[in-house]
Protein backbone atom coordinates (compact mmCIF):
# COMPACT_ATOMS: atom_id res chain seq x y z
CA UNK A 1 0.00 0.00 0.00
CA UNK A 2 1.66 3.57 -0.79
CA UNK A 3 2.31 5.57 2.31
CA UNK A 4 -0.03 8.77 1.95
CA UNK A 5 1.36 10.33 5.13
CA UNK A 6 3.05 13.00 3.26
CA UNK A 7 -0.04 14.04 1.56
CA UNK A 8 -1.82 15.10 4.54
CA UNK A 9 -0.16 18.99 3.96
CA UNK A 10 -0.36 18.52 0.06
CA UNK A 11 -4.03 17.86 0.05
CA UNK A 12 -4.87 20.77 2.95
CA UNK A 13 -3.03 22.98 0.13
CA UNK A 14 -5.66 21.62 -2.55
CA UNK A 15 -8.75 22.05 -0.57
CA UNK A 16 -7.44 25.96 0.48
CA UNK A 17 -7.60 26.59 -3.46
CA UNK A 18 -10.41 29.13 -4.66
CA UNK A 19 -13.56 27.34 -5.87
CA UNK A 20 -12.75 29.77 -9.30
CA UNK A 21 -9.31 28.35 -9.52
CA UNK A 22 -10.36 24.70 -9.32
CA UNK A 23 -13.87 25.42 -11.36
CA UNK A 24 -11.62 26.92 -14.04
CA UNK A 25 -9.15 23.68 -13.79
CA UNK A 26 -11.78 21.55 -14.20
CA UNK A 27 -13.99 23.70 -17.23
CA UNK A 28 -10.32 23.72 -19.14
CA UNK A 29 -10.25 19.38 -18.95
CA UNK A 30 -14.06 19.50 -19.95
CA UNK A 31 -13.19 21.32 -22.73
CA UNK A 32 -9.80 19.85 -23.75
CA UNK A 33 -12.31 16.78 -23.99
CA UNK A 34 -15.56 17.85 -25.31
CA UNK A 35 -13.72 19.11 -28.18
CA UNK A 36 -12.83 16.06 -29.09
CA UNK A 37 -15.83 13.99 -27.60
CA UNK A 38 -14.36 12.61 -24.67
CA UNK A 39 -14.47 13.55 -21.10
CA UNK A 40 -10.55 14.73 -20.60
CA UNK A 41 -9.96 13.00 -17.22
CA UNK A 42 -6.86 11.84 -18.79
CA UNK A 43 -5.77 15.81 -18.77
CA UNK A 44 -7.19 16.41 -15.38
CA UNK A 45 -4.92 13.87 -13.66
CA UNK A 46 -1.95 15.40 -14.21
CA UNK A 47 -3.44 19.06 -12.68
CA UNK A 48 -4.65 17.40 -9.84
CA UNK A 49 -0.87 16.31 -9.28
CA UNK A 50 0.83 19.71 -10.67
CA UNK A 51 -1.31 22.00 -9.96
CA UNK A 52 -3.13 21.22 -6.82
CA UNK A 53 0.06 18.65 -5.15
CA UNK A 54 -2.34 15.50 -4.50
CA UNK A 55 -0.07 12.29 -4.08
CA UNK A 56 -0.36 9.79 -7.04
CA UNK A 57 -2.77 7.28 -5.39
CA UNK A 58 -5.34 10.27 -4.09
CA UNK A 59 -5.15 12.16 -7.45
CA UNK A 60 -6.52 8.79 -9.02
CA UNK A 61 -9.21 8.28 -6.71
CA UNK A 62 -10.41 11.83 -6.78
CA UNK A 63 -9.57 11.67 -10.93
CA UNK A 64 -11.89 8.19 -10.48
CA UNK A 65 -14.60 10.22 -8.75
CA UNK A 66 -14.83 13.03 -10.75
CA UNK A 67 -14.63 10.98 -13.75
CA UNK A 68 -17.97 8.92 -12.42
CA UNK A 69 -20.14 11.91 -11.95
CA UNK A 70 -19.46 12.99 -15.82
CA UNK A 71 -20.09 9.61 -16.84
CA UNK A 72 -23.25 9.24 -15.26
CA UNK A 73 -24.50 13.17 -16.41
CA UNK A 74 -23.38 12.08 -19.81
CA UNK A 75 -25.49 9.16 -20.19
CA UNK A 76 -28.68 10.57 -20.78
CA UNK A 77 -27.46 13.20 -23.38
CA UNK A 78 -26.01 10.30 -25.01
CA UNK A 79 -29.14 7.76 -25.13
CA UNK A 80 -30.78 11.06 -26.90
CA UNK A 81 -28.97 9.90 -29.62
CA UNK A 82 -29.07 6.34 -29.82
CA UNK A 83 -32.05 4.83 -28.98
CA UNK A 84 -32.43 2.52 -26.19
CA UNK A 85 -33.76 -0.11 -28.75
CA UNK A 86 -30.77 0.09 -30.86
CA UNK A 87 -28.52 -0.16 -27.77
CA UNK A 88 -30.41 -3.37 -26.86
CA UNK A 89 -29.90 -4.83 -30.19
CA UNK A 90 -26.04 -4.80 -29.65
CA UNK A 91 -26.13 -5.80 -25.42
CA UNK A 92 -23.75 -9.11 -26.46
CA UNK A 93 -21.00 -6.43 -27.10
CA UNK A 94 -20.93 -4.50 -23.82
CA UNK A 95 -21.46 -7.78 -22.35
CA UNK A 96 -18.84 -9.66 -23.98
CA UNK A 97 -16.28 -5.95 -23.20
CA UNK A 98 -17.57 -6.32 -19.24
CA UNK A 99 -16.66 -9.91 -18.83
CA UNK A 100 -13.05 -8.58 -19.07
CA UNK A 101 -12.89 -5.06 -18.24
CA UNK A 102 -15.22 -5.85 -14.49
CA UNK A 103 -11.97 -8.19 -13.84
CA UNK A 104 -9.39 -5.79 -15.08
CA UNK A 105 -10.75 -2.84 -12.93
CA UNK A 106 -10.73 -4.65 -9.84
CA UNK A 107 -7.25 -5.71 -10.73
CA UNK A 108 -5.75 -2.15 -11.96
CA UNK A 109 -7.10 -0.85 -8.24
CA UNK A 110 -5.99 -3.44 -6.61
CA UNK A 111 -2.42 -2.79 -8.15
CA UNK A 112 -2.50 0.91 -7.73
CA UNK A 113 -2.88 0.50 -3.84
CA UNK A 114 -0.15 -1.88 -3.47
CA UNK A 115 2.29 0.73 -5.53
CA UNK A 116 4.74 2.49 -4.22
CA UNK A 117 4.40 6.04 -5.03
CA UNK A 118 7.47 6.57 -7.38
CA UNK A 119 6.40 3.37 -9.18
CA UNK A 120 2.70 5.01 -9.97
CA UNK A 121 4.44 7.99 -11.12
CA UNK A 122 6.13 6.09 -13.49
CA UNK A 123 2.91 3.81 -14.48
CA UNK A 124 0.99 7.11 -14.59
CA UNK A 125 3.42 8.48 -17.13
CA UNK A 126 3.89 5.74 -19.14
CA UNK A 127 0.07 5.31 -19.40
CA UNK A 128 -0.08 8.90 -20.36
CA UNK A 129 1.94 8.52 -23.56
CA UNK A 130 -0.19 6.00 -24.46
CA UNK A 131 -3.16 7.72 -24.33
CA UNK A 132 -1.21 10.32 -26.59
CA UNK A 133 -0.42 7.53 -28.74
CA UNK A 134 -4.05 6.08 -29.11
CA UNK A 135 -5.48 9.97 -29.56
CA UNK A 136 -3.48 10.29 -32.36
CA UNK A 137 -4.02 6.98 -34.16
CA UNK A 138 -7.79 6.93 -33.76
CA UNK A 139 -8.28 10.52 -35.07
CA UNK A 140 -5.66 10.86 -37.80
CA UNK A 141 -6.40 6.94 -38.90
CA UNK A 142 -9.67 5.27 -40.20
CA UNK A 143 -10.63 2.44 -37.96
CA UNK A 144 -12.07 -0.34 -39.76
CA UNK A 145 -13.60 -3.71 -38.59
CA UNK A 146 -10.98 -6.55 -38.37
CA UNK A 147 -14.34 -8.71 -39.18
CA UNK A 148 -12.98 -11.60 -36.62
CA UNK A 149 -14.49 -15.19 -36.21
CA UNK A 150 -16.93 -15.09 -33.50
CA UNK A 151 -15.06 -17.17 -31.10
CA UNK A 152 -11.89 -15.08 -31.25
CA UNK A 153 -13.83 -12.12 -31.67
CA UNK A 154 -15.33 -13.00 -27.62
CA UNK A 155 -11.70 -14.16 -26.56
CA UNK A 156 -10.32 -10.83 -28.12
CA UNK A 157 -12.74 -9.04 -26.27
CA UNK A 158 -12.62 -10.04 -23.13
CA UNK A 159 -8.78 -9.56 -23.23
CA UNK A 160 -9.30 -6.03 -24.35
CA UNK A 161 -11.88 -5.45 -21.82
CA UNK A 162 -9.12 -6.36 -19.07
CA UNK A 163 -6.43 -4.38 -19.99
CA UNK A 164 -8.69 -1.33 -20.67
CA UNK A 165 -10.62 -1.74 -17.29
CA UNK A 166 -6.72 -2.12 -15.99
CA UNK A 167 -5.72 1.26 -17.74
CA UNK A 168 -9.19 3.31 -16.76
CA UNK A 169 -8.88 2.17 -12.95
CA UNK A 170 -5.09 3.17 -12.81
CA UNK A 171 -5.53 6.78 -14.30
CA UNK A 172 -9.00 6.77 -13.00
CA UNK A 173 -10.83 8.06 -16.21
CA UNK A 174 -13.38 6.26 -17.94
CA UNK A 175 -11.64 4.53 -20.86
CA UNK A 176 -13.64 5.73 -23.27
CA UNK A 177 -10.43 6.68 -25.51
CA UNK A 178 -9.59 3.10 -25.75
CA UNK A 179 -13.38 1.60 -25.42
CA UNK A 180 -14.58 3.45 -28.76
CA UNK A 181 -11.86 2.58 -31.12
CA UNK A 182 -11.78 -0.92 -29.70
CA UNK A 183 -15.78 -1.47 -30.04
CA UNK A 184 -15.24 -0.08 -34.37
CA UNK A 185 -12.16 -1.94 -34.17
CA UNK A 186 -13.37 -5.22 -32.94
CA UNK A 187 -17.19 -5.06 -33.80
CA UNK A 188 -17.54 -2.67 -37.04
CA UNK A 189 -20.18 -0.55 -35.34
CA UNK A 190 -20.47 3.04 -36.40
CA UNK A 191 -19.16 5.87 -34.19
CA UNK A 192 -22.12 7.41 -32.38
CA UNK A 193 -22.73 3.89 -31.64
CA UNK A 194 -20.06 2.84 -30.09
CA UNK A 195 -19.86 6.15 -28.10
CA UNK A 196 -22.73 4.86 -26.14
CA UNK A 197 -21.40 1.62 -25.79
CA UNK A 198 -18.46 2.46 -24.14
CA UNK A 199 -20.55 4.55 -21.59
CA UNK A 200 -22.43 1.45 -20.88
CA UNK A 201 -19.12 -0.84 -20.30
CA UNK A 202 -17.65 2.94 -18.65
CA UNK A 203 -20.03 2.72 -15.80
CA UNK A 204 -19.81 -0.76 -14.37
CA UNK A 205 -16.08 -0.90 -14.87
CA UNK A 206 -15.77 2.29 -12.87
CA UNK A 207 -17.92 1.39 -10.29
CA UNK A 208 -16.12 -1.89 -9.54
CA UNK A 209 -12.36 -0.16 -9.20
CA UNK A 210 -14.33 2.67 -7.22
CA UNK A 211 -15.42 -0.16 -4.97
CA UNK A 212 -12.18 -1.47 -4.88
CA UNK A 213 -10.29 1.89 -4.00
CA UNK A 214 -13.29 2.27 -1.00
CA UNK A 215 -11.75 -0.60 0.88
CA UNK A 216 -8.29 1.01 1.28
CA UNK A 217 -7.62 3.70 3.67
CA UNK A 218 -6.58 6.12 0.82
CA UNK A 219 -10.26 6.60 -0.02
CA UNK A 220 -10.16 8.41 2.71
CA UNK A 221 -8.74 11.67 0.71
CA UNK A 222 -12.05 11.61 -1.10
CA UNK A 223 -14.37 12.76 1.59
CA UNK A 224 -11.57 15.22 3.27
CA UNK A 225 -11.90 17.07 -0.20
CA UNK A 226 -15.18 16.43 -1.23
CA UNK A 227 -16.18 20.24 -2.12
CA UNK A 228 -13.18 20.35 -4.31
CA UNK A 229 -14.09 17.39 -6.66
CA UNK A 230 -17.92 18.56 -6.41
CA UNK A 231 -16.22 21.63 -7.38
CA UNK A 232 -13.99 20.85 -10.13
CA UNK A 233 -16.16 18.23 -11.75
CA UNK A 234 -19.19 20.68 -12.29
CA UNK A 235 -16.45 22.92 -14.11
CA UNK A 236 -15.46 19.89 -16.19
CA UNK A 237 -19.34 19.18 -17.23
CA UNK A 238 -19.84 22.72 -18.38
CA UNK A 239 -16.56 22.72 -19.99
CA UNK A 240 -17.72 19.22 -22.01
CA UNK A 241 -20.69 21.20 -22.65
CA UNK A 242 -19.11 24.05 -24.16
CA UNK A 243 -16.20 21.74 -25.89
CA UNK A 244 -18.66 19.69 -27.46
CA UNK A 245 -20.47 23.31 -28.86
CA UNK A 246 -16.77 23.90 -29.96
CA UNK A 247 -16.41 20.25 -31.41
CA UNK A 248 -15.05 20.74 -35.32
CA UNK A 249 -13.95 24.63 -35.03
CA UNK A 250 -10.88 23.84 -34.22
CA UNK A 251 -9.26 21.20 -36.99
CA UNK A 252 -8.21 18.01 -35.97
CA UNK A 253 -4.88 18.15 -37.73
CA UNK A 254 -4.15 21.04 -35.27
CA UNK A 255 -5.81 19.91 -32.51
CA UNK A 256 -5.19 16.37 -31.62
CA UNK A 257 -1.42 16.63 -32.22
CA UNK A 258 -1.55 20.15 -29.60
CA UNK A 259 -3.70 17.51 -27.28
CA UNK A 260 -1.16 14.83 -27.45
CA UNK A 261 1.66 17.23 -26.84
CA UNK A 262 -0.19 18.40 -23.65
CA UNK A 263 -0.01 14.87 -22.54
CA UNK A 264 3.92 13.91 -23.42
CA UNK A 265 4.29 16.85 -21.32
CA UNK A 266 2.49 16.41 -18.45
CA UNK A 267 3.89 12.74 -18.63
CA UNK A 268 7.47 13.66 -18.43
CA UNK A 269 6.57 15.87 -15.08
CA UNK A 270 4.58 13.03 -13.78
CA UNK A 271 7.44 11.27 -13.90
CA UNK A 272 10.10 13.38 -12.63
CA UNK A 273 7.14 14.09 -9.52
CA UNK A 274 8.60 13.57 -5.91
Amino acid sequence: MIDTTSDTALVKAARLQSAPLVFGAGALVGVLGGMIGLGGAEFRLPLLIGMFGFAALSAVILNKAMSLVVVITALPARLAVVSFGELGSHWAIAVNLLAGSLLGAWAGASWAVRMRSATLYKVLAILMVGMAAALVVTHTTAVGSLDLPGPVQVVAGVVAGFGIGVVAAIMGVAGGELLIPTIVLLYGTDIKLAGSLSLLVSLPTMLVAFARYSRDGSFAVLGANLRFAGVMATGSIVGALLGGLLLGVIPDLVLIPALAVILLISAVKVARHE
